[in-house]
């Protein structure tokens, strides 16, 4: 621990604006992403983007690393702390600024709940409309960091899609506003630039985020299918309709067991998996919209196709795709999602060798993912106290990234890069992507104080040769 720094954060804060008790920092010694840890040695606690702009501006003094965390729910360790790294939680910086209906916008501070925002506009019939599945604990900033998705994303768009303004701290510590409330403006679109970013440019300390009108109505159905290739192979056929549904999800047996053995709510529990599919729109096309997705599904062997009568059946159905993922703590000790997108005509293949995968090494795989666009979420169960498990599981990993990259697919879709996947950039990017990517990097962050570690594969020459099965990537398919 940097005494001296230390003594100038200390200055700059009240007392409980800064933790360095071992027993206070243990918390953030990780975020969803548990397979690593590593507490830092100083976390600090700031309210305003001015306390932020001279924590960055001290670190600078000191030539301490530092990194933004929000609420610690990201998936692939971009919050981790490497060595001698203060961490600056934004938690704090947790107000609704404005709300402009006429405009749809609002401006939230960064560490704002990502549903706090649709909770306080729903009186105005508006959303916001990325919704992940950590939609109730996940941040505003960490959001942005991610390019954070969700169920209804398939609509609506990622964070990317509705974010048009954001308050920034650059890796020097000057507080830059970036982007408009006006739609359109000529220029570089510099908002997407940190959007997605993992945090590695800066600190977003507020946004203006676009708000959407809430439709007028909605269909929920509830797919059944005996086997996994029929409900996969549903998937591309509602697309193929020309219905856009508002989310697309699938859910299987596996989860189907954890969600019902918590919950109760009459899933099968003798399928292999069920779609959940949601429009939402004008009241005057959704009878024929949910008539093409029925005959897709039943095309595809659905045994049932069910419609929610009211809100309450509604709440019902979604609760196992927003609480699904929860309910596997009580099959498993521990888990590791996976994030990579794949075309959606290689679902079904690509699902059957997943579970070839895992099975090989001893372990278990739940699926519950938005199928809507191929973005995959297999979930690997272990027990980190067995012996070799870990190993187990990061070798099944490793072979499912392959997997997906050998099927036209990419790394991620909304779970981020972080610690977990930055040995796979060489393999879903040529040399010359990634030479611009941190030549990008170098002039936002030159001395690579912001976040340090993430995202890339090491120095250039660490990079791992593209194997030949495997054609590099110009963009990643989010």
């Amino acid at each position: 621990m940097n005494a001296e720094l230390l003594n100038e954060l200390t200055a700059l804060l009240p007392k409980d604006g800064i933790l360095t008790n071992p027993a206070e920092r243990l918390v953030y010694d990780c975020d969803a992403y548990t397979v690593e840890k590593s507490p830092p040695d100083i976390v600090v606690l700031p309210t305003t983007t001015a306390e932020v702009s001279a924590i960055v501006k001290a670190c600078n003094r000191h030539d301490t690393p530092f990194l933004a965390r929000g609420a610690g729910t990201g998936l692939s360790g971009g919050a981790i702390a490497l060595a001698d790294t203060v961490v600056i939680c934004l938690s704090r910086m947790n107000r609704i600024l404005g709300v402009d209906a006429h405009n749809r916008t609002a401006r939230v501070q960064a560490g704002v709940v990502n549903n706090a925002v649709s909770r306080q506009v729903a009186s105005l019939n508006l959303h916001f409309a990325p919704d992940p599945g950590s939609q109730t604990s996940s941040t505003i900033g960490g959001n942005i960091a991610e390019n954070a998705g969700g169920p209804h994303t398939l609509k609506y768009g990622v964070t990317t899609h509705n974010t048009l303004a954001v308050q920034f701290v650059t890796s020097d510590g000057e507080i830059v506003e970036i982007g408009s409330d006006v739609e359109g403006l000529p220029g570089y679109d510099l908002v997407s630039l940190i959007c997605g970013s993992e945090g590695t440019f800066g600190i977003v300390t507020e946004a203006t985020v676009r708000l959407t009108p809430l439709p007028q109505s909605w269909r929920t159905l509830l797919a059944v299918f005996n086997t996994l290739d029929d409900a996969t192979n549903a998937v591309s056929a509602i697309i193929n309709e020309g219905v856009i549904p508002a989310a697309l999800e699938m859910i299987d047996a596996t989860v189907l067991e954890s969600v019902e053995a918590a919950y109760n709510l009459g899933f099968p529990l003798d399928a292999a998996a069920v779609l959940l599919v949601e429009i939402d729109g004008l009241d005057a096309g959704l009878d024929a919209a949910e008539a093409k997705c029925r005959a897709a599904c039943q095309r595809h062997h659905a045994r049932s196709v069910e419609s929610a009568r009211d809100e309450e059946e509604r709440d019902a159905l979604w609760t196992a795709r927003r609480k699904g993922v929860g309910t596997l703590g009580r099959i498993a000790r521990s888990m590791v999602t996976q994030d990579c997108v794949i075309p959606r005509s290689r679902l079904p293949e690509v699902l059957r060798e997943i579970g070839a995968i895992v099975s090989r090494y001893g372990l278990r795989v739940a699926n519950i993912f938005h199928a809507g666009d191929g973005n995959l979420h297999p979930i690997i169960l272990f027990d980190e106290r067995v012996p070799d498990e870990v190993e187990r599981m990061t070798a099944a990993n490793h072979e499912i990234v392959t997997l997906c990259l050998k099927m036209g697919g990419s790394l991620t879709g909304e779970h981020g890069i972080g610690l977990e996947k930055q040995d796979y950039m060489a393999l879903m990017f040529g040399e010359d992507d990634l030479d611009m990517m941190i030549r990008v990097h170098k002039a936002l962050d030159p001395d690579d104080l912001v976040n340090p570690g993430k995202f890339f594969p090491g120095s250039k020459k660490e990079f791992r040769e593209t194997p030949e099965s495997i054609t590099p990537r110009r963009t990643a398919l989010v």
